[in-house]
């Protein structure tokens, strides 16, 4: 089981309103919006998509991680490097 299973239904509807968002942005600019209302929604669903990888992250390591830890061995250490990088990725964005 993953560490997002229990909030899996608030994680599909927030990511179905971003699909949302996405096709207004294209609808905007199908319809040659102002060039800063665009932007202005782009920034919404750049900051909507981070809250949602925050979340998947601390679920990541409030669960999977700690579970590796908790059961030790070097699956445990390979968790946190790939927690480690994730993090790296989601700074770097």
């Amino acid at each position: 089981m993953h560490g997002y299973a229990k909030d899996k239904d608030a994680y599909l509807t927030r990511l179905r309103r971003i699909e949302g968002q996405v096709r207004g942005l294209q609808r905007m600019v199908a319809e040659d919006e102002y060039c800063i209302d665009v932007l202005t929604q782009v920034s919404a669903v750049t900051r909507a998509l981070q809250s949602v990888a925050l979340g998947l992250l601390e679920d990541h390591l409030g669960h999977c991680v700690a579970q590796a830890i908790d059961e030790g061995g070097p699956e445990a250490e390979e968790k946190v490097k790939e927690a480690s990088a994730a993090i790296a990725r989601l700074v770097r964005s």
